[in-house]
């Protein structure tokens, strides 16, 4: 099954925008997809004209015009690419706020997934800036965010969760949204696929330090024993649903999640990390996990950010009256 039919790409300047359309067309291809490219120019309609009448009299308003048809161009030459690799190819320059009008976007037309490179840092990286978290929290569909040159093909996905008991059915779906992706993103770029789940026993460090505890280390051993072993039957509940993951990529790591997660990362090296991003369901307004914001700026690769199901976005068609 093709995952994606409809792609939306954000190709501002201050981003890194040809990994972006890369990875974009990339994926285009691998799943026979529409792709949607997106430039933004960061004030309302009417705002440049205003400003610039100002400086220039009458002619700020042709100025705007003037500022648009130059982001209209610069798309037309990428959408145009597209169609060349035989990508079919929709362009269109949004006037407002970058991530409140990608969002906007995608409530309107129902876009799969949104592809976005970081915002440019002198050194040739990306970097996280506003606009960027504004998405990765608040966008309804999946959001995959390029931090580098070499992000437009890899070979080797992460996909975290952390399976809870029976009764966290929200949890666990999400867990099963992030291993699909996942999943599926390798086995279209032939990419090895690893799984990590990061797990602690609360308080481990207190009970074995404490004025009343400190001499029960045998019981506190056997606990620790205890949650990792139905920790790992969780783990291996949900990866028997996907037995295309080699048993020695699913890896059990002990420690607090946002840190653990991110050092295993560090030494691993995949070349994207695809993540559930864990708050409140079903309500407007998303607050995102301490766990994932951990990972979000540590990680030095490229991320995919899965929302729950339920979730609702803060940003609406219409602005608030």
């Amino acid at each position: 099954m093709k995952r994606f039919k409809s792609i939306l790409t954000v190709l501002t300047e201050d981003s890194l925008h040809e990994v972006a359309l890369e990875r974009a067309l990339h994926l285009a291809k691998v799943n026979g997809a529409a792709l949607t490219l997106v430039d933004v120019i960061d004030a309302a309609p009417g705002e440049l004209a205003r400003l610039l009448s100002a400086i220039q009299g009458h002619r700020g308003a042709e100025i705007e015009e003037d500022v648009i048809a130059y982001h209209r161009d610069r798309l037309a030459k990428m959408a145009e690419r597209a169609r060349a690799e035989g990508v079919e190819a929709t362009e269109a320059v949004l006037q407002g706020s970058v991530f409140v009008e990608v969002i906007r976007m995608v409530l309107r037309e129902g876009h799969d997934i949104v592809i976005k490179g970081a915002t440019a840092a002198p050194h040739g990286k990306g970097v996280l800036k506003g606009v960027d978290m504004h998405l990765l929290r608040k966008c309804p569909c999946p959001v995959w965010m390029l931090k580098g040159s070499g992000d437009g093909n890899f070979d080797m996905v992460l996909a975290t969760v952390d399976p809870k008991p029976h009764g966290d059915t929200a949890r666990n779906n999400l867990d099963r949204l992030v291993m699909d992706l996942a999943t599926s993103l390798a086995e279209r770029d032939k990419a090895v696929c690893h799984v990590a789940h990061a797990w602690r026993l609360q308080e481990e460090h207190a009970l074995r330090h404490g004025r009343y505890t400190s001499k029960y280390q045998g019981e506190v051993d056997q606990m620790v024993t205890r949650e990792r072993g139905e920790a790992k039957a969780r783990l291996d509940a949900l990866m028997a649903d996907y037995p295309q993951v080699a048993r020695d990529n699913v890896h059990m790591i002990k420690g607090l999640p946002g840190d653990a997660i991110a050092e295993f990362s560090e030494a691993l090296g995949p070349d994207v990390v695809v993540m559930g991003t864990v708050g409140r369901t079903g309500i407007s307004g998303f607050i995102m996990g301490n766990t994932a914001e951990t990972i979000l700026h540590r990680v030095d690769c490229a991320v995919i950010a899965v929302k729950p199901e339920g979730f609702v976005s803060p940003i609406t068609l219409e602005a608030a009256g």
